[in-house]
């Protein structure tokens, strides 16, 4: 369990963001069943490639399994420079991994620990380095939005570290389409059509502005015990000109002949207001005076507690991979 993540380790004390389940209308979701999940991915790997978000998704998803197996037949494993992490279950020669790329193509924020970079560069054309890692997976569950959230970003065209290098600042959503459509054009060429299940995850939303629900201008997620009630609800913590550019990209590769699967857990996860780490985490960095008398300032209102959220958008991702 990340530190990041492990909320009532961190002192809260409301636990009841934990049991919430999700009903979409009109049908149920299937229960988890993490034996049923391991034997669909004996001798496979399962594979998350993103950014501390889809992270968290990957620690659910390790969590909900792991307590099946016992304790000799389980394995967790780090590579590549800390970017790959890697939970074996022995018994069914099968993996759950994550692979750090939180813009998925290459970028100055690579590095898996340090990754603060506040010029943020990339490479819109090249994605080679990271791919490499999840080629010859069986299910690849993608995620990027969180780092895009600027106005523009350097765009590099050339290598790192090269003279000849050309930059040149790019506007969000262009930036965005443009890697995107990088990625998408990697899978067309290199995904096995016969093998490999395919998903991306929708934005997932942030809550750092309680006026949009009905509190205190100048409040956020702290304090929050209850849910959002307002059906359909939607915060400016969602972007939808970016997720319409997602849905292009798939109905693109889907045109092309290659099926992604939209995770769409961007509306459900709206309504959770309450589901953040808030101030209940490991702080990486010491606190200020000034910002211990403020708690709001440092609280998190973009990551999830778990257990919590990301274990529904693991519900979705099990009933998905079941409807193959």
């Amino acid at each position: 369990m990340s530190d990041q993540l492990a909320c009532e380790k961190f002192g809260r004390e409301d636990l009841s963001y934990q049991n919430w389940r999700w009903k979409p209308h009109q049908c149920d979701l299937p229960r988890f069943n993490a034996t049923t999940l391991l034997e669909r991915l004996r001798n496979k790997r399962l594979v998350f490639v993103g950014d501390s978000l889809n992270r968290g998704q990957w620690v659910s998803m390790v969590c909900l399994v792991e307590s099946s197996i016992p304790s000799s037949l389980k394995s967790m494993q780090t590579i590549a420079n800390g970017s790959l992490n890697i939970f074996r279950a022995k018994e069914y020669n099968a993996t759950i991994e994550f692979y750090w790329a939180p813009l998925l193509v290459e970028s100055n924020s690579d590095d898996p620990v340090n990754h603060k970079v506040p010029d943020r560069t990339v490479r819109v054309q090249a994605i080679e380095k990271h791919a490499k890692y999840w080629t010859d997976a069986d299910i690849i569950v993608f995620n990027t939005f969180l780092w895009w959230r600027r106005k523009a970003m350097n765009v590099l065209w050339g290598s790192f570290g090269s003279p000849n290098g050309v930059y040149k600042k790019v506007a969000m959503v262009r930036v965005y389409e443009m890697a995107l459509r990088t990625w998408s054009d990697w899978l067309e060429v290199h995904i096995n059509r016969n093998k490999t299940q395919l998903f991306f995850v929708s934005m997932s939303p942030t809550h750092q502005r309680a006026h949009e629900w009905g509190g205190a201008k100048g409040e956020n997620c702290y304090k929050e015990r209850d849910q959002i009630k307002e059906e359909g609800y939607s915060g400016n913590g969602s972007v939808p000109k970016m997720m319409q550019v997602v849905e292009n990209v798939l109905q693109d590769l889907k045109r092309r002949g290659l099926n992604v699967q939209l995770l769409n857990i961007t509306q459900l996860s709206e309504y959770r207001k309450e589901g953040h780490p808030s101030i209940y985490r490991k702080q990486w960095e010491p606190l200020t005076e000034e910002q211990i008398s403020n708690p709001k300032s440092y609280a998190d209102c973009i990551h999830w507690c778990l257990p919590g959220v990301p274990d529904t958008w693991n519900e979705l991702l099990y009933a998905y991979i079941f409807h193959r």
